[in-house]
């Protein structure tokens, strides 16, 4: 490691990427309150199984339009892609906090707005990806990052205590109603925003086309394609285990309280590491963050062998630091070295890729326990996890990729 170039200055110094980080980090905080809010509001006006109708309604739309949101992001201007996402994803939760304001609970509607917004999401994060090389210099995105990733931690730890304040003092309607206005701001931030003009496609081409083309330059990088792959694996697993099972060994351990005490040491060291990487270079910035990341595999060891609140803090916080590490480390490598046409294609397949299996976890998770225990599967999906975390360093491509 060493200190950051004399060219690598902070990106706030440009008036652009202040007001893009600034849009980020408001439309950040009115998200992180979501899960909360929307989980009391629906729960205190619909059936039980109702919640998850609602999240399968907005997560669905995600998946299926990811890769023609990396086609959209690639074909026209990002910053109208994201302007008109967050107009959509604002006027949804808008439209859903009025629903619950005024007490006409109507789960179909509520359904179709989630649908949207969910589609509006599936627009913003291979477009989010694309624009921030358009922003700042290769050589300042590894600090743009490391500001990105520290403000999402601190909207982490902040975001479901507001929304926890806001649903006890006012309901969650209110707080629903608050995050769509951030929505509003977000699209404003992104209006000033001044970048220059994309170069006009030589010839129009057909959505298929682009997509053809978006997976022969993901499959044409083995540093691309053999880390998607891992974490395809190491996503399944991590939700599986920490998302889902946690919280049940947490209930019969170190209760609703420890739990919490819990994620939040881990979104502390999601913050620091993103503060270090602000402040170092690691030249072979990709290998530095696949092997880090394998640490985020201790907390799952620990949650099977010693579950109290302080072994599992202690845990937590240094998987924190070590998923921190890969996630500035991945964003900076797409961008320094993934042409910026194909850009938002290559990160939409990356995503699909990474989560796709998530849900396959969630549903395994609960038959493993029954045939083999809590214990073995938390610890034997913490040892799986660190392993194939580190399986992409076999690759050259990933070991040699440095930083420009």
């Amino acid at each position: 490691m060493s200190p950051p170039a004399k060219i690598a200055t902070s990106p706030l110094a440009l008036p652009a990427f202040r007001w893009f980080f600034t849009g980020r980090v408001i439309s950040l905080m009115g998200t992180s309150m979501v899960p909360v809010a929307l989980a009391f509001a629906v729960l205190q006006e619909g059936r039980t199984g109702d919640l998850g109708v609602v999240l399968a309604a907005e997560s669905v739309p995600m998946v299926v339009f990811l890769l023609f949101g990396g086609v959209i992001a690639d074909r026209f201007p990002r910053r109208v892609v994201l302007l008109c996402a967050h107009l959509v994803a604002g006027a949804t939760q808008a439209g859903i906090a009025v629903i619950f304001l005024t007490g006409n609970y109507h789960l179909p509607l509520i359904m179709a707005l989630g649908f949207l917004n969910g589609t509006a999401a599936a627009l913003t994060f291979p477009a989010m990806m694309g624009i921030v090389p358009e922003i700042v210099s290769k050589e300042r995105t590894q600090r743009a990052n490391s500001l990105l990733g520290t403000s999402r931690s601190a909207v982490t730890i902040a975001g479901p205590t507001v929304a926890g304040l806001v649903v006890a003092g006012v309901g969650g309607g209110w707080a629903i109603a608050v995050d769509a206005a951030t929505y509003f701001v977000a699209a404003y931030c992104l209006t000033r925003v001044r970048l220059p003009k994309k170069a006009a496609r030589e010839q129009r081409t057909s959505t298929w086309h682009d997509l053809r083309v978006g997976w022969t330059e993901f499959r044409s990088r083995s540093w691309v394609w053999t880390v998607v792959a891992a974490f395809g694996i190491t996503n399944c697993i991590y939700v599986a285990v920490w998302s889902v099972l946690g919280p049940r060994i947490a209930l019969r351990t170190i209760g609703a309280q420890g739990w919490g005490a819990v994620l939040s040491c881990f979104a502390i060291g999601l913050l620091i590491m993103g503060v270090i990487m602000y402040r170092v270079r690691v030249r072979r910035l990709l290998a530095a963050g696949q092997f880090a990341v394998a640490f985020a595999g201790i907390p799952l060891v620990v949650l099977g062998l010693e579950p109290s609140v302080w072994a599992l803090s202690a845990a937590a916080f240094v998987g924190g630091l070590g998923m921190e590490v890969f996630g500035i480390a991945w964003a900076t490598s797409l961008q320094q070295h993934v042409p910026e046409e194909v850009l938002s294609r290559v990160s939409s397949y990356d995503a699909l890729g990474s989560f796709v299996a998530i849900p396959l976890g969630q549903l395994l998770v609960g038959p493993l326990v029954a045939a083999a225990g809590e214990e073995p599967v938390a610890v034997g999906g913490g040892v799986i996890f660190a392993i194939v975390s580190l399986l992409p360093l076999a690759w050259a491509s990933v070991r040699n990729l440095r930083a420009v």
